[in-house]
């Protein structure tokens, strides 16, 4: 069985990395693009995001500031990862989603194939990182 692909996307926003940063390496910032949370930028802390499925366990593995920040979300084996690159008034933001399984196994709170909640994640993370920009470019 094939094992689902990393979500990858890669966009540049009109904006200086550190205030690119602030937006995705604190709980407010988070708030204000993607989900309610009590993240801590803490390698080892434990935080949940408030997902429409219910608060999904996370916790930090690594972070770079201002360039990377990764955690683990929710109990499938997920990982996020936050990569920002320097391009002087602007910066290039990636974010890559890995950690998925066979792309026949069931993903347990959405009660779906890995392989159709990947591609419900990719389109969703699109709109979350138009809001992302929409949060930076303000």
């Amino acid at each position: 069985m094939p094992t689902v692909q990393d979500i990858k996307q890669t966009i540049t926003f009109n904006a200086p990395i550190q205030k690119v940063w602030d937006k995705v390496s604190t709980s407010e910032g988070i708030a204000a693009w993607f989900m309610p949370n009590d993240f801590q930028a803490e390698v080892g802390h434990e935080f949940h995001l408030q997902s429409p499925f219910g608060p999904s366990p996370c916790k930090v593995l690594e972070i770079e500031p201002p360039n990377r920040l990764a955690f683990t979300w929710d109990t499938d084996g997920w990982i996020v990862e936050f990569i920002l690159k320097d391009l002087g008034d602007k910066t290039e933001f990636t974010l890559i989603h890995s950690g998925w399984r066979d792309s026949e196994e069931i993903v347990g709170k959405a009660n779906e194939k890995a392989s159709v909640i990947r591609d419900r994640m990719n389109q969703g993370w699109t709109s979350i990182i138009e809001n992302l920009g929409k949060a930076v470019e303000a």
